[in-house]
């Protein structure tokens, strides 16, 4: 078994995703975008995620690498297989299957409560996670929801938190991959975006707060679980 990622800058990786894949013994791989690495065969992987980043996704003069990086994601959607997106890796699911990404009415960087949504029963892919969790979300963007998706989670600021697209492809803007090192790394590289706004916590306050990540691994876990279900399925 093996599972691909799509990285986007250095200091943004699967983090506990690598500790899922290690106890199953499933093969990780990547594309790090920003040093020019080729994207694989489709059929040289099982599971596909698209992590995060602090690009918008219209950047396509600044990060050409955004085209094929669209094209390739588009092709693992209808090669059948599971595909997860992370923040920015849901955004871009999100434009590929037609739907608009725009500024959110507030940026959301700390941790912050998700709700599930309660139409949310045809989901396979969240079955099971917690109804409300705290999450930790570093994003200003947002998304519509792309035509025929289900509408998994919100936040108090951010309507369209997470959605499922079919039966085996999630995009989520929030993380649950996270680690406190994880974290610490977006802060040294993104302290930039740290400014005094309402769903913007100050660094000391999410270092604070990083044993939570335990909690949502957990939740990474059930998902990244219910995602292996369809591996090998058509």
């Amino acid at each position: 078994m093996k599972l691909h990622f799509l990285q986007h800058v250095p200091f943004e990786d699967i983090a506990h995703i690598k500790n899922w894949a290690d106890r199953r013994s499933i093969t990780v791989s990547r594309t790090a975008l920003y040093s020019g690495d080729q994207f694989p065969f489709i059929d040289d992987f099982d599971i596909l995620v698209v992590m995060g980043g602090p690009m918008n996704i219209y950047e396509h003069q600044k990060f050409p690498w955004l085209t094929p990086e669209k094209i390739f994601i588009e092709k693992a959607i209808s090669a059948y297989k599971p595909v997860l997106g992370i923040c920015l890796g849901a955004q871009l699911i999100a434009d590929v299957a037609g739907a608009k990404i725009y500024p959110n009415q507030y940026k959301e960087i700390g941790f912050f409560d998700i709700k599930r949504m309660t139409q949310d029963g045809n989901s396979d892919l969240f079955n099971s996670i917690l109804e409300t969790f705290c999450a930790f979300h570093w994003h200003g963007e947002t998304f519509d929801l792309p035509a025929g998706a289900i509408h998994l989670a919100q936040s108090q600021t951010c309507k369209n938190q997470a959605f499922q697209l079919g039966d085996r492809v999630l995009g989520m803007q929030f993380h649950l991959e996270s680690t406190p090192d994880s974290i610490d790394k977006l802060i040294q590289n993104c302290s930039n975006e740290l400014a005094d706004a309402p769903y913007i916590q100050p660094s000391e306050k999410m270092r604070s707060l990083t044993a939570k990540t335990m909690i949502l691994n957990l939740q990474m876990d059930i998902i990244m679980d219910n995602l292996l279900k369809f591996t090998n399925q058509k």
